[in-house]
């Protein structure tokens, strides 16, 4: 099984409810001290009051300063963090061209910005220690792009290429980086949103998957695991092959989008025109 995750001391952002929660909740049942973060305090405290032995910090991944918080709260309460969990992040849903401004900032600042600021706040603490890991949650948008996910498929872009440079860097260190990328997921974040081809998958499933990479450490994880060779053999089709298989098996967003069904969770994540500021 590799290394034990009992005693771990392991971090996880955007923890309140969904994948987060799920991957809180399945580490704290391995035996993990377990720190959870995210803005929703009542939504957190909550979720780590159902998890003995877990803390709830307040956490705005925008704020550098409230990341580095975060991180020293956890090591006051359990010692130095042992494993880094990128889980917060937001969407929209729609066609680029409606997309509001606030929207495409928000995602930037929340999925680009904040688990760059968990990798500046974290990897210089273990890198002197000489060991850790950056366990990012990156979404199988990070090497597929849906229609009508434009400016969230470009997030997930820009955390595959931060991830896997500051992994070369990182190199010979002790701090391993994991990417690990789900297919549409039952949360709050996929509301409304179609899942294609491939089944849509639990928050559970996911904490899984993370659970097994701390254990064995690798760059890349699909969830599931036919996404890997999917997305490999999508990139040697030409492009003609490549836009036939777009339409048999990525979802169109656009076409298949229920944006009322969304409203609630974008109005709540700061992604409506009336969030602005």
């Amino acid at each position: 099984m590799g290394r034990d995750v009992a005693g771990l001391t392991v971090a996880v952002t955007g923890a309140a409810r969904g994948i987060g929660a799920a991957i809180a909740a399945r580490l704290a049942g391995a035996g993990a001290h377990v720190v959870l973060g995210d803005r929703d305090l009542p939504a957190l405290t909550r979720t780590a009051a159902a998890l003995p032995g877990t803390l709830a910090v307040e956490l705005d991944v925008t704020d550098q300063a409230s990341v580095h918080a975060f991180l020293n709260r956890a090591e006051e309460a359990f010692g130095p963090v042992d494993v880094l969990v990128n889980n917060a992040g937001v969407m929209w849903v729609g066609p680029f061209a409606d997309e509001p401004e606030q929207a495409a900032r928000r995602q930037f600042e929340v999925n680009v910005h904040g688990v760059r600021h968990g990798f500046l706040a974290a990897a210089p603490r273990m890198r002197a220690r000489g060991r850790g890991q950056i366990v990012t949650i990156a979404s199988a948008a990070s090497r597929i792009s849906p229609p009508g996910e434009a400016t969230y498929a470009a997030t997930k872009h820009a955390v595959y290429g931060y991830a896997a440079a500051v992994r070369h860097e990182l190199r010979g260190t002790g701090v391993r980086v994991s990417l690990v990328m789900p297919a549409v997921v039952e949360t709050d974040l996929a509301a409304g949103t179609s899942h294609g081809g491939v089944p849509r998958l639990r928050p559970e499933t996911v904490a899984a998957a993370v659970e097994r990479v701390i254990r064995r450490p690798r760059f890349e994880v699909f969830v599931p695991g036919r996404l890997d060779p999917l997305t490999r053999l999508l990139a040697l089709l030409p492009q003609s092959g490549r836009d036939l298989a777009y339409r048999l098996l990525v979802p169109d967003q656009v076409a298949l989008g229920d944006g009322a069904a969304r409203a609630a969770y974008q109005r709540d994540a700061g992604l409506s025109e009336a969030d602005g500021q």
